[in-house]
């Protein structure tokens, strides 16, 4: 069983930055590629960006797309997003996910495991 623990998450002015952080408990982190969603409350949950298995192919969600930014350190395996320039509409639970797949997916229904997410609100 793949487990995923983020961490990184907290309350930041607007304009500010975080770094999230996704712990991957697996032998074989390579064979997977990840991602970042988020859910807003009262809202469905969301893509933010994916990152296929060798670290070279990334895609964003428009909303985000300049101001996020996506990695993943395979000989630690864990994941990054590095959130900066963060507006109140950022505020959402963020969640990394792991696809047992070389390729990445921005749709939810693709990935196998899910972690419990982590907070970040943004105020203005």
């Amino acid at each position: 069983q793949v487990q995923l623990v983020e961490s990184g998450g907290g309350l930041v002015q607007a304009g500010g930055s975080l770094r999230l952080s996704c712990a991957v408990s697996t032998n074989s982190f390579t064979t997977f590629s990840l991602g970042w969603f988020r859910q807003a409350r009262g809202k469905g949950r969301e893509f933010v960006a994916a990152i296929d298995a060798t670290g070279r192919t990334k895609d964003y969600a428009d909303s985000i797309k300049g101001r996020f930014a996506i990695s993943r350190d395979n000989a630690k395996n864990t994941l990054f997003l590095r959130v900066d320039s963060l507006k109140p509409e950022d505020s959402a639970v963020y969640f990394c996910a792991a696809r047992r797949d070389l390729f990445l997916s921005v749709y939810s229904s693709g990935y196998d495991f899910w972690g419990q997410g982590t907070q970040v609100t943004v105020s203005s």
